[in-house]
Parts: structure tokens; sequence; C-alpha cells
């Protein structure tokens, strides 16, 4: 399977564990799936913005890792407003099974939030 580049957009206050979860699953030998992460890993400044368009629109697909405080994570909300406006495709990933997951404020009505499988 071809490694697809892959953003991730997460609530870095929240939810960074569960990015590195995604990416550790990513590299197990029977994953589905392989993962080149985009993500960005310096420090942000005020042209946050325009490095993450840049990286968005290099990648195959982002990925939303929505977790209990994703509602008001404004830089998930910019990220994918951003991955809309370069027509990258995305999709939404429930972080917990336990517990209550919420969109972003930018996802629309029709985005499905999917199961994610945590296979040991």
């Amino acid at each position: 399977m071809s490694k697809k580049r892959t953003f991730i957009s997460f609530d870095y206050d929240h939810d960074e564990e569960l990015k590195n979860c995604l990416k550790a699953q990513s590299r197990k030998e029977d994953s589905p799936f392989d993962i080149v992460d985009m993500s960005i890993k310096e420090a942000i400044d005020n042209n946050w913005k325009y490095y993450a368009r840049r990286r968005i629109r290099s990648c195959d697909i982002v990925v939303v890792i929505c977790g209990e405080h994703t509602d008001t994570a404004n830089g998930v909300s910019a990220e994918l407003e951003i991955t809309k406006d370069e027509g990258v495709n995305y999709f939404l990933l429930k972080g917990n099974s336990d517990k209550t997951c919420k969109k972003t404020k930018a996802a629309s009505s029709y985005d499905i939030m999917h199961d994610w499988s945590w296979d040991n």
C-alpha cells in the first residue's frame, strides 16, 4: 500500500496523545493504512495559517481527530476551513469511544465522525 501524505488536525492542548497513537497504529505491519505525517511540529507564529495551507495543499488527505474539546479548538476549525478551500479530501475521526467527542465548528452538518478501530 502506498503511503498517503496526511495532515493530522487535532487539538494540541488536549489530543496530542491521540495523534501519536494514530501514527503508531499506521506503522504496524498489518495496518490498512500508512501515514506520512505533515502536521506542523515547529513553534507556531503569526504566519501559521500560511504554513498550514502549504502543508495541507501538499497532502492527499486530512484526518481531523475529534476529542472532547475539539469544538473549542480554533486551530482545528481554521485547518478544516483551509482543507475545504484547497479541495483536499478529509474525514473526522472519533478519538475516544468511551467519551463524548465533538466536531470542530468548521465541520459541515453532513460530516460523519468515523469510529476509530483500536487493534493492539
